[in-house]
Order: C-alpha cells, then sequence, then structure tokens
C-alpha cells in the first residue's frame, strides 16, 4: 500500500464531506501503519465534522499520549491534536481540561496566528468556568501578548473628518447570532454624522454579508490579507472608531486590532469579556452587566444607561398561545444554552428544581445530542447526579428550534456563561428565563436582557435563590399564561428592542469617546 497516496486520498474525500469513504480508507491506513498518527488525526478531525463528540474524544485521548515531542513534525501534529481535544472538551463541559489543552497546543503551535488563536480559545473557554479569577483571565492575557511580541502598534492618530469613520471588525458578516444584536449598530447611524467601513474576514457569504455590502459606505474584504496587510489597509482609511466585533470568539482577527490602526478601538458585543489588549481603548457595556467587573477588564468600560446590545429577531414566527403546563398538566423546563455552559453546579441546582416541582420535566437541546452517543454520554452524566431519566428529553440541534419553545414553560439558564441570544430567543417566544449572576461581566447577560424587559425579579446573585425562584414560578401558571402572551410585545417596547434610542446612545458614547483623545495620546 502507497501510505501517502491513500493518505491523499482519504484527506480528499475528507474536505469533499464525504466522510464515510474517507473513514474507510483512514481505517485500512490505522491497520497498515499504526505509528503513522496522520491518519488518526484525520480520523478525529472527521469525527468532529459528523458531530461525533464521544468518538472524537476518545480517538484523541488514545493518539495524544503517542507523539513524540522532541520531533518538530509531531510537535505540529500535537498542536492540531491538543486544539481538537480543546475544542471537544469544551463541547463535553470538561472547562478546565480544555483550558489547558488549548494553553498547550499554543506552545507547541510554531505559527504565531495559529499560537494567538489558540490562547483566544482558552479565554473563550475559561468564561464558562466558576473557577477562573481575574488574576486567571490576567495570566491568560499575558499569554496572548507573549505570542503577539511580534506585532509593534502604530502611534495613535487622531483626524478631523467631516463624519467620523467608525470601522467595524467581524469575520461575522452572515447569517450568525451577532449579528442579531449588531445589526441596528451597522445599518442604523445617522450616516450624516457617520461613515460606516467595515472590514469582513467572512469565509461563506450569504444574503446578509450581502446586504452589509450593500449598506456600508466602505466594504472591505480582508479574509486573504495577512494581520499586518489588513491593519495597514485601516490605517490607511484614516479609521476614527474601529470596533471590533468578535473579542476571543472563533475566527477573530484581534492581532489586527493589536497594531492599533485607529485613533480609538472599542470592542463588545459578540464577546462578553475583555479582549485583554492594550491596543483596546474601551469596551462597550451597560450599567447592568457592569457590576464590579472591573477586575476582569484592561480596556474602559462604556456604561450604556439600558442595554449595550439591540435585538433583531430572525423570525416571524408567533409564540404558542399559551404554556404547555396548562394542557400537559405538568411544567416543563427547559435549556437550548449549549451544553459545554452547563456545570456540575447546574446540574445540582437543575435536579433540585425538578425534585421540587412534582412530575416537571426538562428538555434539553444541543447538537450533542444529534447522536446517540451523546445523549448516553450526557445521560451518564445526569444519572450520576440522581435524575429520573424519565423526566429528561434531550433533543438535538434543528433550524427551526425557535418553534420547540412552545414545550416549554420556563428556560433555565446557565451559569457562568450565561445565554445571550437564547435568552432573547425564549422571551421573544413568550417564556420567562430564570438567570443567575456573578460579578464577572459575562454572568451578568441574563441580568440585563431580564432588567431591560422587566423581568429584573427572575435574575437573582445565589444558587438558593436561582432554585428558589424557579420553583416560584412554576406554581404560578397563571403568571405563565400572561407572560405568553405579553412577552413578545414586552420585548417590542423595551430598550432590547428599540433601536432608535440605542443607535442614539452609541452614538452619543462615539463622540464623547473622541473627545478624550487626551487622556489617551
Amino acid at each position: 500500500m502507497d501510505i501517502l497516496k491513500r493518505y491523499d486520498e482519504a484527506l480528499t474525500l475528507y474536505k469533499a464531506r464525504k466522510f464515510k469513504a474517507a473513514l474507510a480508507i483512514v481505517d485500512e491506513l490505522k491497520t497498515a501503519a499504526p505509528d503513522w498518527k496522520k491518519s488518526f488525526l484525520l480520523e478525529a478531525y472527521i469525527r468532529r465534522e459528523q458531530e461525533e463528540f464521544i468518538k472524537e474524544f476518545d480517538a484523541l485521548t488514545k493518539l495524544l499520549p503517542r507523539f513524540k515531542l522532541t520531533s518538530p513534525e509531531e510537535k505540529k501534529l500535537a498542536a492540531d491534536a491538543l486544539s481538537l481535544f480543546g475544542s471537544v472538551n469544551r463541547v463535553l463541559g470538561n472547562v478546565e481540561d480544555s483550558v489547558e489543552s488549548f494553553k498547550l497546543s499554543a506552545l507547541f503551535e510554531r505559527d504565531k496566528v495559529k499560537t494567538c488563536a489558540e490562547i483566544s480559545n482558552a479565554l473563550f473557554a475559561a468564561n464558562s468556568s466558576e473557577k477562573f479569577s481575574a488574576a486567571d483571565f490576567r495570566a491568560l492575557y499575558a499569554e496572548y501578548k507573549k505570542y503577539s511580541a511580534d506585532i509593534k502598534p502604530y502611534p495613535r492618530k487622531f483626524y478631523a473628518h467631516d463624519r467620523i469613520r467608525v470601522g467595524f471588525l467581524s469575520s461575522d458578516f452572515q447569517w450568525h447570532v451577532v449579528m442579531a444584536w449588531s445589526w441596528a449598530l451597522l445599518t442604523e447611524l445617522d450616516r450624516k454624522k457617520f461613515a460606516v467601513y467595515c472590514y469582513s474576514s467572512v469565509e461563506t457569504p450569504d444574503k446578509v454579508t450581502k446586504h452589509f455590502q450593500s449598506t456600508a459606505d466602505v466594504w472591505r474584504d480582508i479574509l486573504k490579507l495577512n494581520d499586518a496587510k489588513a491593519a495597514e489597509l485601516i490605517r490607511e482609511d484614516e479609521i476614527d472608531i474601529l470596533f471590533d466585533l468578535a473579542g476571543h470568539t472563533s475566527g477573530n482577527r484581534l492581532r489586527v486590532a493589536a497594531y492599533r490602526p485607529a485613533s480609538v478601538q472599542v470592542s463588545g458585543i459578540g464577546y462578553m469579556n475583555s479582549t485583554g489588549l492594550d491596543a483596546m481603548d474601551y469596551f462597550l457595556s451597560d450599567v447592568h452587566c457592569a457590576g464590579k467587573s472591573s477586575p476582569y477588564f484592561t480596556e474602559k468600560l462604556i456604561l450604556l444607561p439600558s442595554s449595550h446590545i439591540c435585538y433583531e429577531p430572525p423570525t416571524k414566527l408567533e409564540p404558542a398561545a399559551e404554556p404547555p403546563c396548562l394542557s400537559k398538566g405538568y411544567v416543563t423546563f427547559g435549556s437550548f444554552n449549549q451544553f459545554g455552559k452547563v456545570t456540575d453546579s447546574i446540574l445540582r441546582a437543575w435536579k433540585k428544581i425538578l425534585d421540587a416541582v412534582p412530575a416537571s420535566r426538562l428538555i434539553l437541546k444541543h447538537s450533542i445530542f444529534n447522536r446517540a452517543e451523546g445523549k448516553a454520554f450526557v445521560g451518564e452524566r445526569l444519572k450520576h447526579f440522581g435524575f429520573d431519566a424519565a423526566r429528561v428529553e434531550m433533543r438535538g440541534y434543528t433550524a427551526n428550534h425557535l418553534a420547540e419553545y412552545a414545550d416549554v414553560d420556563i428556560a433555565l439558564d446557565t451559569f457562568p456563561y450565561t445565554g445571550g441570544v437564547t435568552t432573547c430567543e425564549a422571551l421573544y417566544m413568550g417564556v420567562p428565563v430564570v438567570s443567575l449572576y456573578g460579578e464577572r461581566h459575562g454572568t451578568r447577560f441574563g441580568l440585563s436582557l431580564l432588567a431591560n424587559v422587566g423581568l429584573e425579579e427572575l435574575a437573582v446573585d445565589s444558587y438558593e435563590a436561582y432554585i428558589e425562584r424557579a420553583i416560584d414560578l412554576a406554581g404560578d401558571w397563571e403568571l405563565l399564561a400572561v407572560l405568553r402572551k405579553n412577552l413578545r410585545g414586552m420585548m417590542r417596547r423595551s430598550p432590547l428592542m428599540d433601536s432608535a434610542s440605542y443607535v442614539r446612545a452609541v452614538e452619543e458614547a462615539f463622540v464623547a469617546i473622541l473627545a478624550q483623545r487626551e487622556e489617551l495620546s
């Protein structure tokens, strides 16, 4: 057997998404060349694409100890494998293992862009852990700085344009959850006072991309530009305010922002924590999210008076006429959040809630449940905490997931990484959400959303209160019926969907931070 030729065939099939055929060749290679690790790594990639997370986890667990880290080639393969291991651990809820895997991947990676991406992955995963302190986040920020030390920032420069030039930096100018929060800001800025520049790293453009291309004053595709060239382009465009919409999420271009190509730089909306970059001046927040989160931030916080996001719903689907408890005779709780956000502490709280509400049910919905092995894995975890399997339903991902809120009476938020768009969607479909918040910025998003819609009492600051509030709400079916009928209207009349007031508030903030140039110089 020509090992290299067969591997190339398998790789070609994988890229063509012909996974079954690719796996057949991989199995041949594993038998014929058991010490050749590329085929084992390709299997992990295939399992990931097929959302066979347990098989991916098992494959990587067997592969990782076999790498000879004295070999440069194997060290590079180990970096790739550790990145995959970090991702799958995050999906499975093994947050601390996820962070450590990403950090090791960065250590073994030779490409500085990929190295920074791995630290971004570690920071993103850390948001789901209750164990990470401000000092832990600062340590990760220091790692990012270490791996981006090759970047020399531009000297700060201010301009005197007739219109303030606002550049938005994102890889998500497409059908993406971040656009549900930034649509108004991207399309409704007063064009007499502001010029909108979009710096896009979108890999798969769609109708949303084309819409932004048509509404922006200037559209720049920077996908194929390296960080230095992209920063140079922004510098040449003389951008007054560069707004990064990604933070440490997947596909971010924070290394572009690290060059400080714009006069003033702001992050927010798409990520709920600090970037940790010295070149980032401000972070867009609000009076509810800010709390005592300053130890976690290297940026100055812009505190909007109501909400720091404005929700644009993706559907006109009407909510169910009444909560399902009225017809079923029992209350159904639900969580459509990413299951990787579900900590052991949250599971203990959910168990107590189900025990206290007779005959109640819990619906969990996430792509991990698309496969039987995913259901079995989570089922074992629930069994460990004493859940009655008959009272928990696991549903896989579906494109029409909003319609399934018709089966839910009360949504239970995750902690410490709370829901964002998930919470907005539940409220928009008439389902109240019980949320727990802490001091860290990202833990307070549920508080902000609920306070802005007029349901601040459903956001609490302790596990005991979280459990109590869910139980109390489950006992008031009349209130659940009222909320089902009125929540959408409450949202539409709230700051969460008042795009005119929201955009004016952001415009005022933009003018104010430019006026404070002396503090930045």
